[in-house]
């Protein structure tokens, strides 16, 4: 869910992170998701790219971050859509 916030904010669509991590959509939907079964280093080549820290020593810090996550993912699109505007940049 974090990684998701993240990405939404950063403005990227799942193709987008999955083809800079080097991984499929669907293991970034399913990262997104808290799916147990992604591979550990998949997950954190994801957070680092968005952003999420991925380590803290104060666990309340992390709760607030998780519920601030929460909250932000709830206001947010569903997905990330970038117009399909042709420039024109022949001079």
């Amino acid at each position: 869910m974090m990684i998701r916030t993240a990405r939404i904010e950063s403005r990227l669509t799942i193709e987008e992170l999955a083809e800079r991590a080097g991984v499929s959509r669907g293991l970034v939907y399913r990262a997104e998701e808290g799916d147990m079964g992604c591979a550990i280093g998949a997950v954190f080549e994801l957070a680092t790219i968005v952003g999420v820290p991925l380590f803290t020593p104060d666990r309340s810090a992390l709760a607030l971050h998780i519920a601030n996550a929460e909250k932000t993912l709830s206001l947010m699109p569903r997905a990330v859509h970038h117009s399909r505007k042709v420039i024109n940049d022949d001079f």
